[in-house]
């Protein structure tokens, strides 16, 4: 008969129980923001009674409660995720194991697995992204999750500082084996497997259509988008626009764009003049496809990224994770100066019906232009001259958005006004489109990078002219040029952001974030961007010719075993026993020439009295040694002492 599991605690786990629940709660953090509120709600709820059960020495919950609750859980996270793996719902599960893990323990054993659980949670929120202040966090956490490992063996004299400091010198000791593996291990371009991203908390960016009001809201967003470096002088600001995704149909209030598809006559159709532009990209995650380039790329580095039929730049996958990879580009340039008749019908289509009112304006102002060059330029004087205003809350429209706008608000958002231009071309036969990316970006004077944000998000128009191709017409200019010239942040130190919402902020808050911004953009080139080609380039520095993976793998085992017998070393070093007293070792050379062993608690007369009579030796000899030796290891401090000894022992022979 099974003898039943004892379910009662005694309190022995106090001691250990609060350091094991801070490993646990210090290695959750970084998965909270991802987690279901009721997954976080679980653990604090088992970890508070796990702690009440020991400290009021209660029964713990029986098999069949944990059991239930078990399978309740489980059933939460496949509901809550629709799956039980990936980031995300691996990390819900290990969270939910560690829960209900806290319930069922009791002894030290038990205590073990919830740190190995622990560690797990702590290494996962690496697969998410690897963030300035992981390497911080993975000390700190690791040094409390050694700490709480220390404490459950620790005796009643260690203190939990004596653990701490031990924990520290144990990671201390582990740290050059870490950097050496870091750079010497070889790089691989791809990794061994491919983790699923949690994708639970939305990514601020743009996205394959757009409605009035959609860039407005990322405009309020400080998120960093994407850094740039370029290799020499920056362009002016009128040429920094970003790439992003083009627009090409419209139902009368929404524009959308085709899937990511290569066409290889894209490249094809693009001629280049002026200066080039040579820079590096580090690109946020969008969870998109589309890469974002200036305007207009010849040249990237990133690989299974291909040109699409607009001459925007896609990825075969989206990007989970953030990208660096460099660019050529040229600002000045001319697109497909010959479009077939069935394309300019495609890009010439609007919705019957539609705007009613717009497609009047269309035709008065067609008919009143010599040409389409002055029908365009008649359509900018409309809003420069008119009462159009630029604000980041414009109103609501309705169905017929353009109308509403044109007509009645008059106060939008580049995307409005990108789509009335659109929509006003189209109705007076000029092929148009809308390109979605960003405008602008802000100088790091400590990094010498540039930061473009969400808020430089932003929406323009290309239309298509005979001899000229597809050219840019940006009417945002027409209204509110600062937020060309300057950008949208830099435009708020001028007083113009005011008018918009913005509020300048101290020149203090400025400097502290602009520093933040260069250790982030050096964190992402260092150490997140410590790629195969940048390794290698690093070897060939060190002086190694040809790097190649047996190369550096030996390397690097001559690196680690090097360490290693530097380390043990140091350690034998600070952990080697106290010399021997001099009185001491003499003493013993006495001891071994009486042949007899001295036994244990047994005093120097009591030995000497037993050698007496034990051994031939002469009784006055064995009598001045052990006078010697007691004079000058328990007398007055002689300095004569010690050669005292000598002579007494050179008498036995």
């Amino acid at each position: 008969m099974m003898r039943a599991q004892p379910r009662g605690t005694d309190g022995a786990l106090l001691s250990s129980l609060p350091w094991t629940l801070a490993a646990l709660v210090v290695a959750l953090l970084p998965h909270v923001p991802y987690l279901a509120f009721w997954i976080t709600g679980a653990f604090i709820s088992c970890a508070a009674w796990r702690y009440v059960i020991e400290k009021q020495r209660r029964m713990l919950p029986s098999r069949w409660i944990r059991g239930g609750l078990a399978l309740v859980c489980f059933l939460g996270v496949l509901a809550t995720y629709s799956s039980i793996s990936g980031v995300g719902p691996g990390s819900a599960l290990l969270a939910i194991m560690a829960s209900l893990k806290l319930l069922e323990t009791r002894k030290r054993r038990d205590q073990f697995v919830l740190l190995f659980i622990s560690i797990f949670l702590v290494m996962s929120s690496l697969l998410r992204e690897q963030y300035l202040w992981s390497l911080p966090y993975l000390v700190v956490s690791t040094l409390i999750i050694m700490t709480a490992w220390l404490r459950m063996s620790a005796g009643e004299s260690e203190s939990a500082k004596q653990s701490f400091n031990t924990g520290g010198r144990l990671l201390l000791y582990a740290a050059p084996l870490a950097v050496a593996m870091w750079i010497f291990f070889p790089r691989l371009a791809t990794p061994f497997w491919s983790v699923p991203i949690d994708t639970s908390r939305g990514m601020t960016g743009l996205s394959d259509t757009m409605s009035p009001g959609d860039i407005s809201s990322l405009s309020q967003s400080n998120e960093v988008a994407f850094r740039v470096r370029f290799d020499g002088q920056l362009p002016q600001p009128k040429d920094r626009y970003w790439r992003g995704l083009v627009m090409t149909s419209f139902n009368g209030r929404t524009w959308q764009g085709s899937e990511p598809r290569i066409a290889a006559p894209a490249r094809e159709q693009l001629q280049f003049n002026g200066q080039a532009y040579s820079y590096e990209v580090t690109l946020e995650p969008t969870q998109q496809q589309w890469v974002i380039a200036m305007d207009m790329p010849m040249e990237w580095s990133l690989e299974r990224t291909f040109m699409g039929p607009h001459q925007q730049l896609s990825r075969v996958t989206p990007i989970e994770q953030r990208v660096a990879y460099r660019v050529v580009s040229y600002p000045s340039y001319r697109v497909q100066t010959e479009l077939p008749r069935l394309f300019r019908r495609f890009y010439t289509e609007t919705p019957e019906n539609s705007n009613p009112r717009t497609v009047e304006l269309a035709r008065e102002l067609r008919e009143a232009a010599g040409s389409d060059l002055d029908y365009i330029d008649a359509v900018l004087a409309m809003f420069r001259n008119e009462e159009f205003f630029y604000t980041l809350q414009p109103p609501a429209l309705g169905s017929n958005s353009v109308d509403a706008f044109l007509f009645d608000t008059r106060r939008g958002f580049c995307e409005h006004y990108a789509s009335a231009f659109s929509v006003l071309m189209r109705n007076a036969g000029i092929p148009s489109r809308i390109v979605l990316g960003y405008q602008g970006g802000e100088v790091n004077p400590l990094g010498g990078h540039l930061i473009v944000r969400q808020s430089d998000a932003h929406a323009w128009t290309e239309v298509w002219l005979q001899e000229f191709g597809w050219r840019r017409v940006d009417p945002t200019a027409a209204v509110a040029p600062e937020r060309i010239d300057f950008g949208t942040r830099d435009a708020a130190f001028d007083g113009v952001g005011v008018s918009w919402g913005f509020s300048a902020p101290s020149q203090l808050l400025q400097d502290l974030t602009m520093a933040w911004d260069m250790l982030n953009m050096k964190w992402n080139d260092w150490i997140l961007g410590y790629s195969p080609d940048k390794q290698k380039s690093f070897m060939e520095w060190l002086g190694m010719d040809e790097p190649s993976g047996r190369k550096m793998l030996l390397t690097l085992v001559i690196a680690v075993i090097t360490l290693i017998l530097a380390i043990s070393s140091f350690m034998m070093l600070r952990y080697r026993p106290p010399h021997k007293d001099r009185l001491a070792v003499l003493y013993g050379r006495f001891v071994k020439k009486t042949g007899i062993e001295r036994r244990i608690g047994e005093t120097e007369q009591e030995f000497a009295a037993r050698a007496v009579r034990e051994t031939q030796l002469p009784g006055a000899a064995i009598e001045s040694v052990t006078i010697a030796y007691l004079d000058g290891r328990y007398g007055p401090e002689n300095p004569g002492s010690e050669e005292k000894l000598r002579q007494a022992l050179a008498k036995i022979a």
